[in-house]
């Protein structure tokens, strides 16, 4: 099919189709190993526009992909047809009836921010997957998804009641609840919709056929199952001879993964909020199978969820700093732990569940440790299991814990036999596999490592799945119990069910889709499972040449290739995080962590590319246009792809093949023209004021004309020093106060402001004048970065030598001494050493304040209310709680911190015309209504000199830096 067809469809929706090279690359994957090109991807605006896509298909004989987060493990987003990514547009809640506990949402609502909408309600929606702050409902009902709350709650489809959906032959159907009497009248009705009630029912009245069902499906106590077409639920309706008064269509269709029907509105039931109080209690364990054995006896209680996870996950968020802290709870080294949460209405029930849930686990005696967590705790450790799929990809190297047998369920009672025998069977392969568990649902979530860029493990990944869906059947398990069938395990559906049952499948398949339109590959028919993966085989690796050095990732390509398509790059600006800030305003898959490791690594790796330099893409160059550098995906990405490092590489060796313009020498000396403009400080800033010649230089330099230009200064702070040194004692130990390129020339009252509460506070202080290198990193000016480092650490070894503490005022200048100088540095012992030994100020005052060395009697009693906007880079490397306990040393101070992620200025980010849009949009969503809110006696804090500048901008509310809020409060 050729682009014109495509560019009809285009002019013919309301929405938008896209097919350039840059879209088929990011859609080719989800979050599976697999990898397939497809035609372009659609973005319908309403069901008329749905409708006419599946016509099209109809005319065209392609396939629709529909897609919400693209989360998918097994493949179920990836095809070589056109993608129907729904997710930006079908977002929204239509409706909530409270008294029936039902709402009715478009396919694209996030979970997490639905149950955000419900709860003043009391209500929320109960499954609860690993990803449920960017997961859709859509997918959830697509692929049945569960999660940790199934044990309370149930799967998706205990939940829908009804589905609004477009059939293949383009007419809208609604699948809900009804009678035995409305079924018969629904087979009379000269419609598609009726057909299939007719198919339905011919197939399933007959007895052989239904006893097949039972006799082959999995066991029915195995709540997690999504094996197939859910045709044995369809069984316990009375229309059938079952016990269920009502026969509901949308049972078949929920797990049917986009196969059947195409999905525009669903309606589910609602639970009443779980109890207020909770506990968890941790049971840790020196072997596998002690954790085990104990499942069954915890499971007699009326448990929220039960969770396990193994060392090697455990091991993983050692390294992934966002995840660090939540590991508090964790006791010695245990091979496996158990998470067990109680709830409870009052004090006194709680007690009793957790005693009597802790008299079970002595009594085993199996476990070695058995912390308790209460409130925020409990968030935590839910928070570090949630990661746990995600943070797999960490593993260092092509070897990866790859999704294939990781969702098989059996019941509870043939657990431990089970992994028994999957045990022998992974040790026959010389295989160690990573366990993580929904325990409690008898799900195991088993991945064997592998590296899928060999032949030889390629081999292994179908034998290794062939050998466990034979064990998976010999329990009459499920081997897709919450992650689906797509093209993983869809080839293995007869062995699980039977050749009779699976030829019922397809003939189902062939009357809702007569010619295999929706979703081509999937459930039946399927795709190879050992084809089309996302990387070739055997390859000859390329050697890519960097000035970084990304040794610590096997290089630049391996740091892209961590990405494993989790999506947690996904969430918006309602969750908590600053990941991506972009994507929050553009909701683009472009626009994302995982979009942007995509783009570079089929780019880095293209076959036909003719360029000299690999990085000389304008593909690349998109994906990465709209990225701030904020670094959050370098914390906040279970994989810790940090696209801030990659995008500064990527535009060094973009810009070394193509020239560096204009634009981007002006930002990347700017310290340079800074320093001249000081000179004559005062014709430079009356300069910037005039709206003629400051107009005529934002034009001639691409900067947004609506934005203010930031003044410059000249300023002698050696005298400044000199003249506070004079004033107080020094009753305390030397530090280093650098003077950055920013501080120098444009925030010269923060630096005034530094040396004044130092000095104040009894420190020795000396001044360190150096140019960081930020403005080079910003714009990819690598060697210029890399000059200053070299310069830089030469010269701070002395201090780290001595001991002598190095504190910056700009997060990203001092900051830059911890991450990026290590990069690009060849004496890596030095440039660590200097890096332990940079502090944020406000890290170092809030250690003093810690270790006793700074009072509040220092300080003012008056009482004002502060709230704090940190920098991105502070809270990718460090932490906002340092700003928040120096803040909160005046006794009176009253200190919040704004959620903010982002501000959206970025350094020059802001500046760029092009990006000044964006850069707004960034700042509305969260920061500047914050402060627009604030009363105007409240203090504004921000240590970033941009966010600052952003927040004056977007609000014209001046913000301080916190030195000055509390050299301003000193006594």
């Amino acid at each position: 099919m050729d682009n014109n067809s495509l560019l009809k469809l285009r002019q013919d929706i309301e929405g938008d189709v896209r097919f350039d090279n840059l879209t088929k690359t990011i859609y080719a994957t989800d979050a599976s190993v697999y990898r397939k090109i497809p035609l372009g991807a659609a973005f319908p605006k309403s069901v008329d526009d749905i409708k006419k896509i599946i016509q099209f298909a109809n005319d065209e004989n392609i396939g629709l992909i529909p897609r919400t987060a693209g989360t998918s493990l097994a493949g179920q987003c990836v095809g070589d047809g056109l993608v129907v990514d729904v997710s930006k547009h079908f977002t929204e809640i239509i409706s909530l009836d409270q008294e029936k506990k039902q709402v009715t949402v478009q396919p694209g609502v996030i979970r997490d921010e639905l149950n955000q909408y419900l709860k003043p309600f009391g209500l929320f929606f109960g499954p609860n997957t690993s990803t449920s702050n960017r997961c859709m409902i859509g997918g959830m009902v697509g692929n049945n998804s569960s999660g940790t709350t199934s044990i309370q709650y149930g799967v998706t489809r205990d939940k829908v009641v009804s589905m609004k959906t477009i059939l293949s032959d383009g007419s809208e159907a609604e699948f809900g609840r009804i009678s035995a009497a409305e079924f018969k009248e629904k087979q009379y009705q000269n419609t598609f919709e009726a057909s299939l009630y007719r198919s339905v029912y011919e197939e399933l009245i007959d007895k052989e056929i239904a006893g097949e069902v039972k006799e082959q499906f999995p066991k029915p106590e195995i709540h997690r199952r999504s094996t197939g077409y859910a045709v044995d639920e369809l069984l316990k309706s009375d229309v059938f001879g079952g016990r269920l008064p009502y026969f509901n269509m949308a049972e078949l269709l929920c797990g049917s993964e986009g196969t059947l029907a195409f999905t525009t509105e669903i309606t589910v039931q609602l639970d009443d909020l779980p109890p207020a109080l909770s506990a968890m209690v941790v049971t840790h364990y020196t072997s596998l199978e002690d954790c085990l054995m104990d499942v069954v006896p915890v499971m007699e209680h009326p448990l929220q969820l039960c969770e396990m996870m193994d060392k090697v996950i455990l091991d993983c968020t050692k390294n992934n700093r966002a995840q660090l802290a939540n590991r508090f709870f964790v006791e010695g080294d245990p091979a496996a732990l158990l998470m067990l949460q109680v709830s409870a209405h009052t004090e006194a029930e709680l007690k009793e569940a957790i005693a009597s849930l802790q008299k079970t686990i002595a009594n085993s005696g199996l476990s070695y440790a058995n912390p308790v967590l209460y409130g925020n705790q409990i968030s935590k450790a839910i928070e570090l299991r949630k990661a746990g799929l995600g943070l797999l990809g960490n593993i260092v190297g092509d070897m990866k814990a790859v999704a294939c047998i990781e969702d098989t369920a059996v019941a509870l009672p043939d657990l431990k036999d089970f992994i028994a025998e999957f045990s022998v069977i992974m040790k026959g392969y010389g295989q160690s596999a990573v366990y993580y568990a929904h325990a409690g649902a008898g799900e195991l979530h088993l991945r064997p490592i592998l590296n899928l860029k060999k032949s030889t493990d390629v081999s292994l990944f179908r034998n290794i799945t062939t050998d466990v869906a034979k064990l998976t059947k010999k329990y009459r398990g499920s081997f897709s119990g919450e992650h689906g069938d797509g093209i993983v395990r869809a080839e293995f559906i007869p062995i699980m069910i039977g050749n009779k049952n699976y030829e019922l499948l397809r003939r189902i398949k062939s009357y809702f889709d007569p010619k295999g339109i929706f979703n081509p590959g999937k459930i039946v028919d399927a795709y190879p499972m050992d084809k089309s993966f996302r990387y070739e085989i055997d390859r000859e690796e390329p050697e890519i040449k960097t000035l970084m050095d990304f040794s610590d990732s096997e290089g630049i390509l391996k740091a892209a290739e961590k990405c494993n398509g989790s999506g947690d790059c996904r969430k918006t600006h309602h969750m908590n995080g600053g990941m991506c800030p972009s994507y929050h305003a553009t909701k683009n898959e472009k626009d994302t962590t995982r979009g942007r490791a995509n783009t570079l690594r089929e780019f880095l790796t293209n076959p036909n590319s003719t360029a000299k330099n690999s990085f000389d893409s304008p593909e690349i160059k998109e994906a990465f246009d709209l990225c701030l550098s904020c670094k959050a995906c370098a914390s906040e990405c279970p994989s810790n792809v940090d696209v801030s490092t990659l995008k500064a590489e990527f535009l060094y060796q973009y810009q070394e093949a193509n020239g560096y313009s204009f634009r981007g020498k002006l930002f990347a000396y700017n310290t340079k023209l800074n320093g001249l403009g000081s000179k004559v400080s005062g014709l430079t800033n009356a300069m910037y004021d005039s709206k003629l010649i400051g107009g005529l230089l934002k034009k001639t330099s691409g900067v947004a004309k609506e934005r203010s230009l930031p003044k410059v200064y000249s300023f002698n702070f050696d005298k400044h020093l000199q003249k506070a040194s004079i004033q107080y004692n020094k009753s305390k130990n030397k530090v280093v106060l650098f003077i950055d390129e920013f501080t120098k020339y444009l925030d010269i009252e923060v630096g005034k402001d530094a040396i004044e509460l130092l000095t104040a506070l009894g420190y020795d202080v000396e001044l360190y004048y150096a140019e960081s290198g930020r403005t080079f990193l910003s714009k990819g000016f690598l060697k210029q970065a890399q000059k200053l480092a070299i310069k830089n650490v030469q010269e701070l070894k002395k201090f780290a030598d001595a001991n002598t503490p190095v504190l910056g005022l700009e997060p990203s200048a001092i900051l830059s001494f911890r991450d990026e100088y290590k990069r690009m540095t060849s004496d890596k012992v030095a440039a660590q050493k200097i890096a332990d030994n940079s502090f944020l100020i406000e890290e170092f005052l809030a250690k003093e304040i810690a270790d006793g060395y700074l009072k509040s009697s220092d300080f003012t009693e008056e009482a004002r209310d502060i709230k704090i906007h940190n920098h991105c880079h502070q809270k990718a490397l460090s932490n906002q709680k340092v700003t928040f306990d120096v803040l909160n040393l005046p006794t009176n101070y009253k200190v919040t911190i704004i959620a903010s992620g982002c501000c959206g200025m970025a350094g020059s980010f802001g500046y760029e015309e092009e990006h000044y849009e964006t850069s707004m949009k960034i700042g509305s969503l969260k920061l500047f209504p914050a402060v627009s809110k604030s009363s105007a006696d409240t203090i504004i804090a921000a240590n970033g000199t941009s966010c600052r500048h952003q927040i004056f901008d977007g609000t014209k509310r001046i913000a301080k830096h916190p030195v000055s809020i509390l050299k301003e409060a000193l006594v």
